[in-house]
């Protein structure tokens, strides 16, 4: 029997505006495409996609922990992967939140926020995320997903 393995999505505040928000900056894929698609992508090695969204800082902490650390160990997720959006900027408890359950992240942007205003090159994750993907649009979540299941899953595909 194939392990139950699972990897856990989180969009922060706005994402779910996808498509329609500055498709100059973020592109026109919405978030149900790309969430589908890393589902359908998942699906072929047998991991499964938690996904969560929210523009309530409180709502994503609380998902993240009763998921990671409140859950029975056979239902918690094995990895995250993170667009926490504004929320890269500002949110320490959504950090303690990540780290807090133990598990590797991987930080994903839609843009290169190194080359927008100055106040959005600071990230309060990228220092304990696995790795960091920005300015790939929205083929940077499908990268992080690469990487878990050839990483974190190799041996166990």
């Amino acid at each position: 029997m194939t392990p139950n393995r699972k990897i856990l999505l989180v969009n922060g505040a706005n994402l779910h505006l996808l498509g329609k928000r500055e498709p100059h900056i973020y592109g026109s894929t919405t978030l149900d495409d790309i969430v589908g698609r890393l589902k359908n992508t998942a699906k072929k090695y047998n991991v499964d996609i938690l996904h969560i969204q929210s523009n309530h800082e409180g709502e994503l902490v609380d998902k993240i922990g009763e998921l990671g650390l409140l859950a029975p160990p056979h239902e918690q997720f094995d990895a995250i992967i993170i667009n926490p959006a504004g929320f890269t900027h500002t949110s320490v408890i959504l950090r303690d939140a990540l780290t807090a359950t133990g598990k590797p992240f991987i930080e994903v942007h839609l843009s290169n926020i190194h080359a927008r205003e100055p106040f959005r090159t600071h990230s309060y994750f990228s220092d304990k995320a696995v790795g960091v993907i920005c300015g790939l649009g929205d083929k940077g979540y499908d990268f992080a997903l690469d990487y878990f299941v050839t990483h974190l899953y190799q041996d166990k595909t």
